[in-house]
């Protein structure tokens, strides 16, 4: 369907939505809370609206659907939204997010404008990274959603923000840098920067495509993020406000697993061959040394943001095993993922606002003053760890699978990961919320409230709903990811034929 614009709404209603709060006046208690609720009710309208878009795609096909598109920049590039199987569940999942995020914000008070702006354009940012059809209009929402997270981590986060937020920046950008050289040369030989018509005619010579493949790996590495440029994520995590954190782990770290899946699979599928066991190898690293190096924290964000890290280790092993298992295990990973590490998130934000601590050793013996606090932070841990009956057990079982048909050795060595992600889960949870409550501080703490609950309990529905009955992510899924394989395949075995044809000719 063309000419409908329902993916342009999306993307640009939280802005819409960010300059009527620009306009709301005064810093008192009342424009606060209409600024808040400004914010809620256009996050809440854009889920609607995804939810209408949902409806409205067919996942039977594997092609672009729901597709805007208009000439701009007089032929040069084109505005061309559109999705497919890949990209309309990552939709989805940021429209549903950012509702939560919003609630989970309510009790911010420091220049609560400028916040709620942030965030709503953020949302725009976001969802344009994964409706973007042009390879230049990918790369403004792409790179653009830095400077709003920036801000969010500089001006709302901890003692360290300064430190963090920089990092974060100069690590995301010099990495992307790239990705734009890239940019060009594609658009050199091809003559075009829509994505669909390169996807569905263009073809890169093999030499180009390594060249493509490792600048794009460059920007995508940094983002999920990769083994060994991980490092700015656990300061980032640590030092951003409890939204912000609940963001980048659901939905900013999963932009890097897309890209490998719409550009290097597709575009560069020899290259992407090539190079698979170099990823294997950076995903069981990240997998065993990142889960090791959880076992020995003492913050709590700290251990979560490292175990993120672990488990996007389980995605670039499913998608690089060039199967249909593990792909499909890679995509449930990262929507499982966001639900599950944006509500643990939620569960340290929940104590932190009491007690204005996230070291683990503050706490212990939660359960006698919050049982439902503890109730719900063990679902979600359990989830985390991947227990059978919830969506973290979904995604990790189908990679490992994908792995295993690919390479015994690596889904071996990547199963660790699965035990001792039960050792860092388990032993955090054990010391925050077992034991005696002896700690003067905690005496007085109180359960979570009706808006705490607001934020955690879709979250725990979504993770319980998909660990039963994944059907849903599967079906949308299941047509694109096909048409991946078949790309890839075709690839391949061009430069096969290609390569054959020449040693016959020299031959002869």
């Amino acid at each position: 369907m063309t000419g409908w614009y329902i993916l342009s709404t999306l993307t640009f209603l939280p802005l819409v939505g960010a300059l009527f709060i620009l306009v709301i006046r005064g810093d008192d208690d009342v424009a606060r809370r209409n600024m808040r609720a400004t914010a809620l009710s256009v996050t809440v309208i854009n889920f609607l609206l995804s939810l209408l878009a949902w409806s409205s795609f067919d996942p039977a096909q594997s092609g672009f659907q729901l597709e805007d598109k208009v000439v701009w920049l007089g032929g040069l590039m084109t505005y061309h939204l559109g999705v497919d199987g890949i990209s309309m569940p990552f939709v989805m999942l940021t429209a549903a997010i950012m509702p939560l995020c919003i609630i989970a914000s309510w009790s911010v008070t420091k220049r609560v404008k400028e916040y709620m702006i942030a965030f709503l354009v953020l949302e725009t940012l976001m969802i344009g990274v994964f409706c973007a059809l042009d390879l230049v209009l990918f790369y403004l929402f792409f790179e653009g959603g830095l400077i709003p997270m920036f801000l969010i981590i500089g001006i709302w986060g901890g003692a360290r923000r300064n430190y963090a937020a920089f990092k974060f920046f100069l690590y995301t950008l010099a990495g992307s840098v790239l990705m734009l050289l890239a940019v060009m040369a594609m658009y050199a030989h091809t003559g075009t920067t829509d994505i669909a018509e390169i996807l569905s005619s263009k073809q890169f010579p093999a030499a180009m495509q390594t060249w493509l493949w490792l600048a794009f790996f460059a920007s995508f590495a940094v983002k999920m993020p990769m083994w060994p440029v991980h490092t700015w994520l656990p300061d980032a995590h640590v030092e951003a406000p409890t939204a912000g954190s609940v963001v980048l782990a659901a939905i900013l770290l999963k932009m890097g697993g897309y890209g490998f899946l719409r550009f290097s699979l597709p575009m560069f599928p020899v290259a992407s061959e090539m190079f698979a066991p170099m990823v294997f190898v950076l995903s069981v690293v990240a997998i065993v040394y990142t889960s090791l190096v959880a076992l020995m924290q003492e913050d709590m964000k700290k251990l979560i943001a490292y175990s993120s890290v672990a488990h996007m280790g389980f995605v670039t092993m499913g998608i690089f095993s060039l199967n249909k298992q593990g792909i499909d295990g890679a995509i449930f990973q990262m929507i499982s993922h966001g639900f599950i590490s944006g509500a643990l998130f939620l569960c340290v934000g929940v104590v932190y606002d009491r007690i204005h601590t996230r070291e683990i050793a503050a706490y212990g013996g939660l359960v006698n003053r919050m049982p439902a606090y503890a109730a719900v932070f063990l679902l979600f841990t359990m989830a985390n760890v991947g227990l059978p009956g919830t969506s973290g057990f979904v995604g990790e079982f189908l990679t490992l699978t994908g792995a295993f048909k690919a390479n015994t050795w690596v889904a071996f060595f990547a199963t660790t990961g699965v035990i001792l992600s039960a050792g860092y889960a388990l032993w955090l949870y054990r010391r925050v919320v077992f034991g005696v409550l002896q700690k003067d501080s905690l005496k007085a703490i109180k359960d979570i409230t009706p808006r705490e609950a607001m934020t955690l309990v879709p979250l725990a529905a979504a993770t319980l709903y998909f660990g039963v009955y994944p059907v849903p992510i599967m079906e949308a899924v299941s047509a694109s990811v096909d048409n991946i394989i078949g790309q890839v395949q075709t690839g391949i075995a061009a430069h096969e034929a290609a390569i054959k044809a020449a040693m016959l000719s020299l031959g002869n």
